[in-house]
């Protein structure tokens, strides 16, 4: 099928989807923010180009930076509707345009062996390369950025309001970052020159050259692991599982800390064979000390019709986890579950205890169980500067 054929697809439904919200007299959904501004011109002023694409013949162009590679033509988007073809030079639409601002705990990202009981400045841009059926924030990554609201941020804006409000992180979540790329490309650049780390909460949906160049100003990373098989991808998100694994595997080479969360969702990703083989990937390919979250899953979006995931479910998944190897697993999203907190493999005592976002106890000394000496590997200080 022609790819431009699929991104006009996509932009006519995403029209008639806000039309029928128009029409039916129910007010357009936008994210929390203060005020609303109107996008670049048709002119070039205002606009950032794309770091990664590549010119085609009759002006049309193949962008790189995620494995979706969008053939766009003359004044078409690309399949995340926020970058744009204006003469042949593909454009970011959402650049220094936040539509979601919010200084949140590090453990809601959730990253659990990051700088525990640290805040990150979290920010989003509209758009993202999937369509989730479980989208927790389908208002900003479902629709182009015209039809949500935003506030103009620059990156050195950014990181001064991470530093004024005490965070020694800023996150690029909510959304899909990569879709996003160069304006979170330039915050964690300037963060580092400022001593403020960055993490990126992906759904790993990326082309390997530019992970290797933004991972030089990252921090840590989180990946959401969809599920354990391409039906699921291709049926529920709209996307591949390979490419995901791929950039699991590129992370665990470049040595960048990062964590992955699975949500699990009853009936669809929650088999007993379909953990076991995924977690046997992860200690064969990424090691036992990846830590894995299994959430808890709340019926919303387009999937309304399933009920919450079952704890036993989640808590058979951690069994199953354990069983392979891995070192660190959790539950998410069942406030008071005792796989909320990292205990020590060695002594088997309590060296981070949770409840929900909150630290009750810290018993790490630089990164060390304070009780046998074992070290937990993570990020337990905060960056440098570059």
């Amino acid at each position: 099928m022609n790819p431009d054929l699929i991104l006009n697809r996509r932009s006519f439904l995403t029209v008639l989807a806000a039309g029928a919200w128009y029409l039916s007299g129910i007010p357009f959904m936008r994210s929390r923010s203060v005020c609303a501004q109107s996008l670049p011109d048709g002119s070039a002023e205002g606009l950032h180009e794309v770091m990664f694409y590549r010119k085609l013949e009759d002006l049309k162009i193949e962008c790189t930076v995620c494995p979706k590679k969008c053939r766009v033509a003359d004044l078409e988007r690309g399949y995340c509707g926020n970058k744009e073809n204006r003469g042949g030079t593909y454009f970011s639409l959402v650049y220094g345009r936040a539509c979601a601002v919010h200084v949140d705990p590090i453990e809601k990202k959730p990253l659990f062996h990051y700088l525990p009981g640290t805040t990150a400045y979290s920010l989003a841009a509209a758009g993202c390369n999937f369509e989730c059926r479980f989208c927790q924030n389908w208002e900003i990554a479902q629709y182009r950025p015209e039809q949500v609201q935003s506030i103009n941020l620059s990156p050195q804006t950014v990181v001064d309001q991470a530093a004024s409000r005490g965070s020694l992180t800023i996150a690029y979540t909510y959304s899909e970052p990569v879709v996003f790329y160069e304006y979170m490309y330039d915050c964690a650049r300037s963060g580092r020159t400022k001593g403020i780390g960055s993490i990126m909460i992906s759904n790993g949906f990326i082309n390997e050259e530019p992970l290797v160049r933004l991972c030089q100003y990252l921090t840590a990373v989180k990946i959401d692991l969809k599920a354990f098989t391409d039906s699921f991808y291709r049926t529920y998100c709209s996307g591949e599982l390979e490419p995901v694994l791929h950039t699991l595997t590129v992370l665990k080479r470049i040595g960048i800390w990062f964590e992955i969360v699975v949500l699990i969702i009853p009936s669809l990703n929650d088999s007993p064979d379909e953990i076991r083989r995924m977690c046997r990937w992860i200690a064969e390919h990424l090691g036992c000390d990846i830590p894995l979250h299994f959430t808890r899953f709340r019926p919303l979006y387009k999937l309304t019709n399933l009920p919450p995931t079952p704890v036993k479910t989640l808590d058979a998944c951690h069994r199953i986890a354990t069983d392979a190897g891995l070192r660190y697993v959790y539950v998410g999203n069942v406030i008071g579950h005792p796989a909320e907190s990292t205990y020590c493999p060695s002594c088997k005592r309590v060296v981070i205890k949770r409840m929900g976002y909150a630290i009750l106890e810290n018993n790490l000394k630089g990164g060390k169980c304070i009780s046998c000496g074992f070290p937990i590997p993570g990020v337990w200080e905060p960056p440098g500067k570059l």
